[in-house]
């Protein structure tokens, strides 16, 4: 099965109660009356910086008519602004106007379906494609990532989720300061040029990576079947009908409304003084204007009254997918759930792949993970192969004995402490990276409200006792709480 931005919280934490220590002694929080929030790390190994902007906004906080528009402006936010990206925009802006007003006529008349005029639409297209050639001699390609290119910057990238957007480099110390030129230039002044052909872009990558990849179709159905009230349901990339009717109008209204200093998130580490770090980020962020936020995600999923199967047929070998309602990041019984997961699928001998994949022989593979986001409650996963000639059944009765078996059969007191042991490794090889703390301080602190999270996550883990394993497992690892996907091969036999 295929993660795609899944954020596995286990594996990415920094909890020793050493590393706490120092790390809260060294965090380093600003926020900017603009409502922008700086953190910051010192860190002198090096004479470099990973600068990290998460803005609180992901495909969760879209409404019916802007369902992938997260998405399209991770890929819209390269293309420039009024002075990057541009030979002459005075020039260009124009025909960017001209693209949009034939775009909005053609998107109209294909809104009529069977009763639109296809003469029309064609012509219309004939324009549109005109025009966006003639306002290509204007662009200057990846302007962005040429500037940081040729002054040392490495990593430049973004990424988008159900939770947030996040944009990310690392540079030389010294170049910070062409960061924040770039980045408050961009969140005041984008454009959003080339948008209907990089529309195209997203629909040949939702088709090259979702409708033609039988597991992450797999994948996509049954999160949507799982989500049948709750915008988590909905794909981050948007479905293909939604993502044809995305307009330039509604992208630049998503941005300006959300994407400003308000929502954001910065979190700058390495080689800086703090001092004149603040200094710089309010010379060039603290003049932008905030905008609002999304409103709250207020739809609640209902309770699951009986389990949910889920069957995808296609030229795929067989693959399972079991999942189960929980609750969000932070809440009482995710600590549980964390402990669980390690239990479950963490390495070679964790229960599930010593059981599947060693002992029975019975699976390929065996994976375990929270999705399809943090903020909201998500789902519980495990997802298996089954390996030749075992069936998908045996390999579902397999792992569903060993959810049986934590409600029956405490976990040993050794088994809670490897754990702990492991967590320790995990955060001593992570402290390592200024990108993996920037990472983790941003994501922590737009998913659970504070960075913080990460000081008290091994204390909250060594309260779990086996008596709250088995308490949670008897509560959530139920038939009524569980879906089930699974692809079977076409003409194949059944389960």
């Amino acid at each position: 099965m295929k993660r795609i931005w899944l954020v596995v919280v286990t594996v990415c934490l920094f909890g020793t109660s050493l590393h706490a220590a120092t790390l809260e002694e060294k965090v380093v929080e600003h926020r900017l009356s603009n409502g922008m929030t700086l953190l910051m790390v010192e860190r002198h190994t090096s004479p470099t910086v990973s600068a990290w902007i998460r803005f609180r906004v992901g495909s969760v906080d879209e409404r019916s008519d802007e369902r992938g528009l997260a998405h399209m402006l991770e890929h819209m936010l390269f293309k420039g602004t009024k002075t990057l990206g541009t030979s002459d925009y005075a020039a260009e802006k124009p025909l960017l106007d001209q693209i949009e007003q034939t775009a909005q006529l053609m998107i109209a008349e294909k809104a009529k379906r069977e009763k639109g005029d296809k003469a029309r639409i064609a012509e219309l297209e004939k324009q549109l494609a005109k025009l966006e050639a003639d306002a290509s001699r204007y662009v200057i390609k990846d302007e962005f990532f040429d500037l940081y290119s040729k002054n040392g910057g490495v990593g430049y990238n973004a990424f988008t989720s159900r939770d947030g957007t996040t944009y990310l480099i690392s540079l030389p110390a010294n170049k910070l300061e062409l960061w924040a030129a770039i980045e408050s230039d961009r969140m005041q002044n984008a454009v959003l040029r080339e948008f209907y052909s990089e529309r195209a872009v997203v629909m040949e990558e939702r088709r090259r990576s979702t409708d033609a990849d039988p597991e992450s179709k797999l994948w996509e159905t049954f999160v949507a079947s799982a989500f049948l009230a709750h915008p988590y349901g909905q794909p981050t990339i948007g479905w293909m009908p939604e993502i044809e009717n995305l307009t330039r109008t509604k992208a630049e209204r998503f941005f300006h409304a959300y994407y400003g200093p308000q929502s954001a998130i910065v979190a700058i580490v390495g080689d800086i003084d703090t001092k004149a770090t603040i200094d710089l980020v309010e010379r060039y962020f603290g003049g932008i204007r905030p905008g609002g936020m999304p409103l709250p995600v207020t739809a609640e999923e209902p309770r699951q009254a009986g389990e949910r199967r889920i069957e995808l047929v296609a030229e795929s070998e067989p693959t399972l997918v079991i999942g189960f309602h929980k609750p969000a990041i932070a809440a009482p019984d995710d600590y549980v759930f964390d402990v669980i997961t390690m239990i479950l699928g963490e390495g070679r001998t964790s229960r599930l792949y010593k059981k599947l994949v060693i002992e029975k022989q019975i699976a390929t593979d065996v994976g375990v993970f929270d999705a399809p986001g943090q903020r909201y409650p998500n789902l519980f996963v495990i997802n298996a192969s089954p390996r030749t000639p075992h069936t998908l059944t045996e390999v579902e009765e397999a792992i569903l004995a060993e959810l049986e078996r934590l409600k029956t059969e405490p976990v040993a007191e050794r088994d809670l402490q490897r754990i702990l042991n492991k967590i320790e490794f995990e955060d001593a090889r992570r402290m390592g990276t200024n990108g993996g703390l920037a990472r983790n301080l941003t994501d922590y602190e737009a998913t659970t409200g504070s960075w913080r999270y990460m000081v008290g996550y091994r204390g909250k883990l060594a309260a779990v006792t086996t008596a709250d394993i088995q308490r949670v497992a008897r509560d959530y690892f139920t038939r009524e709480n569980r879906m089930v996907g699974f692809i079977t091969k076409k003409g194949g036999e059944d389960k």
